[in-house]
């Protein structure tokens, strides 16, 4: 039945009078949107809906490195960005008293930049690009000519810095006390690895059992799709065209490789379906997810929805009549990526290690996270 045919509430029991929870007075703006709203889809499928996911990571680095004096109160924090990790980075900037630069890619657009500039930022906006490539080279060559310059700026690069992977076992935590207990298959966008490795690191450390599935993009060198191109393609955050230290790719269990169409069949599915306003790499786990839950009923899915659908409203909402019906469709199973094939394919991944492309030197990961904490420098709020 589709929204409006019937406006009776959906409920299971008798009572259908709201139930009263007990609100909490946030000390700062970070604490309200680090955490997401859990919706139960189905009976084996929830989503983890954020309005900006990164603030967790942005938040437990810039923390970290706080505490173990890496950085100052006053200092600025410089990296690049293709949208939401900016505006999280900024926020944290601004709840501890840092200063920050952007050098922001061609995806972010005027209302995310304004929000930027009034939170303090400073934003270094690159020229338009056709190639995501060239995007993320000429965004990482400035970072490096900005450092030359002012070498008391501090580089967060959050694709290789193993410190953005801290913040998520306080998300793992919030889950612990909110999905009961067993086994769990967390899926999500792969981006820098950071969200959907931190988490499953901190969930399997915790001893639960967890399946991680991550989805990519064609084009990306992440997983070894390169080869291919999806000119309508949008959605950089999730996959890359330069290796990511902090893609941990022994953590996976599972890879999906989906095209724009794919992913754009799975956002409007899900706010069709379920009434959730949700962003692109969300609609790709949710149509991922979906397939998964199916072959393994019983099991607990995790859906990992990083941002809200407000960037995509004309790119990919607006277009919603052509959007192709998630029901009918059915990834290309492969057994290597020689196999790949778009629009969608999926591979058992097992653990394997990156691809010749996506491998880093080792002096370009720094695990942060597993480095000890020096005495705290400065006092810091909860």
């Amino acid at each position: 039945m589709r929204a409006g045919a019937d406006a009776r509430p959906r409920t299971t029991g008798s009572d259908t009078r709201p139930r009263q929870a007990a609100a909490t007075v946030h000390e700062h703006i970070t604490d309200a949107v680090k955490t997401p709203d859990l919706i139960r889809l189905t009976g084996d499928l929830v989503l983890a809906r954020f309005e900006t996911m990164k603030v967790y990571a942005a938040l437990g680095a810039v923390r970290s490195l706080l505490r173990r004096g890496r950085v100052v109160p006053g200092q600025t924090l410089v990296d690049s960005s293709s949208g939401i990790y900016a505006l999280a980075l900024a926020m944290a900037c601004h709840r501890y008293g840092l200063r920050c630069h952007i050098v922001a890619s061609t995806t972010v657009d005027a209302t995310m930049r304004a929000q930027l500039e009034i939170l303090g930022a400073t934003v270094d906006a690159m020229p338009p690009s056709q190639s995501l490539r060239l995007d993320q080279e000429l965004r990482v060559r400035h970072v490096r000519r900005l450092l030359t310059e002012r070498p008391d700026f501090h580089w967060m690069r959050q694709y290789h810095d193993g410190v953005h992977h801290e913040g998520y076992r306080e998300f793992a935590e919030l889950l612990a006390g909110a999905l009961p207990e067993g086994p769990l298959t967390v899926v999500g966008a792969v981006g820098t690895g950071a969200s959907t490795g931190g988490l499953a690191r901190a969930l399997r450390e915790s001893g639960r059992s967890v399946r991680l599935v991550g989805i990519q993009p064609f084009g990306s060198v992440t997983f070894g799709s390169e080869r291919f191109e999806d000119p309508e393609a949008i959605i950089a955050g999730i996959g890359s065209s330069i290796p990511f230290g902090n893609v941990r790719h022994e953590l996976y269990d599972t890879v999906h490789w989906m095209d724009f169409r794919h992913a754009m069949a799975g956002a409007v599915g899900l706010l069709r379906e379920h009434a959730v306003f949700a962003g692109l790499s969300t609609g790709a786990a949710h149509l991922a997810a979906s397939w998964e839950a199916a072959r393994d009923p019983g099991r607990l899915h995790l859906v990992l929805g990083a941002d809200t659908g407000h960037r995509y409203a004309e790119r990919v909402f607006a277009r919603h009549a052509e959007a192709l019906d998630p029901a009918g469709l059915r990834p290309r199973t492969i057994v290597s990526p020689a196999g790949l094939r778009p629009p969608w394919s999926v591979m058992e991944w097992a653990g394997r290690a990156a691809p010749e492309a996506a491998r880093t030197d080792e002096g370009d990961r720094t695990d942060e996270g597993d480095a000890p904490s020096p005495v705290p420098t400065v006092e810091l709020l909860p």
